[in-house]
């Protein structure tokens, strides 16, 4: 077995008895950059190798001395290119932030470090997490590795791509709407959205400040798991951080579902889903029942009404995040302008592209005078009564499972031609974002293509367990 085939996991345990040297790990996930990244494009920056490996000398000295000891010291990683790194490129993929280098680190990143990660990359995204194929990149589109005719999914699309292709062994993403569990499910890798407040926001570049929510991704649970332990932490530095009594993960990875009460929306399997998708799926949640699973289906009609909501919050909060990258302070400036006016007008017109435009509008809008009650605030509403549909589901529920989307993953070109289409094919992940719920990712089959299709499962706040013991249940199953 070559390195480059193990997990994450796996190969932090071969470091740890000395079988395989964090040099030897970086050079291959290097060489294999070198062969596939001009194909997949999963990355924005590649770090400088000499700079990589220096570090990968001195986490290699602390294993040695005894003073790393965690599962995932000296494993190469990548972040997404919207986590800022001190001293690094952060330029959330976009023209506006592409000579941006901050000056401090984000807290996940900073846990990663604290851990002996050895960080390779910054991985490609949408502009500013918008997107759903990570077609809307400044830096160009990233290429699905099982086949690169496809889109990997967004907007963490460079981050599954690079699991998926072995440019590392797990990543880093943020997701907003389902920007990590989407591309999980389109690559064929493991993909997790804490309960929001478990990992620290401070450092990561802001599309959707309610919504946003940093999570792993891996080649299966166990390494999402881990990872998941390795950043979570409660984070002064961040109003909305929430302090858990245990970051304990790795605890849920037990091969058992008995007497585990599972709630199955019909609403997820009606008008718009892909017939093999859907099969795919209702095979999943089968296994799950043949190992002792209670499993009913439920009405969660709320579901409709997610996409509607979910745009209305985020793009409002996005017109207001976005509107501090003006030119003035930092990132691209217009060259040729008259006065201040223009020079903002030009700017932002330059740097922001096609759909972060869109958003940045259709925020604005539904904030303006004479549309914020009849918009924003109805959406908060809603926003409530999905809640409180999720909160009397999880009263008679442990776990809810549905699909990840309605579809594999399109082909390139093919979304961004019909934007109300892309945004369409979030409905199962939006209403996650929405209440704050974790939920994981994990392949259940391929379709007639052999494009992957990802099971969606949905936990309770603070419920992480239940989420992860499902999981890794049903990937026990297909090992």
């Amino acid at each position: 077995m070559s390195l480059l085939e193990l997990t994450a996991v796996e190969l932090g345990k071969k470091i740890k008895s000395g079988e395989v040297k964090v040099v030897d790990a970086v050079e291959a996930v290097f060489d294999q950059i070198a062969k596939v990244e001009d194909d997949i494009n999963s990355y924005v920056t590649v770090y400088d190798k000499d700079e990589v490996l220096e570090s990968a000398k001195e986490v290699q000295a602390k294993i040695d001395a005894g003073e790393l000891t965690g599962p995932l010291a000296g494993v190469p990683v990548a972040i997404k290119d919207n986590m800022c790194n001190e001293g690094h490129l952060t330029a959330c993929s976009t023209k506006i932030l592409g000579n941006f280098y901050p000056t401090f680190t984000s807290t996940a990143v900073e846990n990663l470090k604290a851990a002996g990660a050895v960080i390779v990359g910054s991985a490609n995204m949408d502009q500013f997490a918008m997107g759903s194929t990570t077609e809307t990149s400044y830096f160009g589109i990233t290429k699905n590795p099982v086949n690169t005719e496809h889109v990997p999914g967004g907007s963490s699309g460079g981050s599954c791509a690079a699991v998926a292709a072995d440019e590392c062994f797990y990543s880093l993403g943020s997701d907003t709407g389902g920007s990590i569990r989407q591309p999980a499910s389109f690559c064929g890798v493991v993909g997790m959205k804490p309960t929001y407040g478990t990992v620290s926001r401070y450092g990561l570049i802001a599309y959707a400040s309610s919504l946003d929510q940093i999570g792993p991704i891996g080649k299966d649970v166990t390494d999402v798991a881990t990872s998941l332990e390795v950043i979570s932490s409660y984070d002064k530095l961040d109003s909305t951080s929430i302090k858990r009594d245990s970051y304990d993960f790795t605890s849920s990875l037990v091969d058992d579902v008995k007497g585990m009460k599972i709630g199955v929306p019909k609403d997820y399997f009606g008008e718009g889903i892909n017939p093999e998708v859907k099969e795919s799926v209702l095979k999943a949640i089968d296994v799950l029942k043949e190992k002792g699973a209670e499993v009913e289906e439920f009405d969660f009609d709320l579901v409709n009404y997610a996409v509607a909501t979910y745009h209305i919050i985020a793009d409002a909060e996005a017109s207001s995040n976005l509107s501090r990258f003006d030119g003035v302070k930092y990132g691209y400036r217009t060259e040729d302008y008259r006065d201040l006016h223009n020079m903002y007008k030009k700017t932002r017109s330059e740097g922001f592209g096609e759909e972060v435009k869109r958003r940045i509008m259709l925020g604005s809008f539904v904030l303006s005078s004479g549309y914020f009650d009849a918009y924003y605030l109805k959406a908060l509403r809603v926003k409530a009564l999905i809640k409180k549909a999720f909160d009397d589901a999880f009263a008679k529920y442990d776990v809810i499972i549905g699909p990840v989307s309605p579809t594999t993953a399109p082909k390139i070109g093919e979304s961004l031609s019909d934007p109300l289409k892309m945004y369409l094919g979030d409905i199962y992940t939006v209403s996650v974002n929405i209440a704050g719920l974790p939920g994981i990712s994990v392949p259940c089959g391929e379709d007639s293509k052999g494009l992957p299709i990802g099971l969606q499962i949905i936990g309770d706040c603070f419920r992480e367990d239940n989420v992860i013991r499902a999981a890794y249940t049903y990937e026990q199953s297909r090992s």
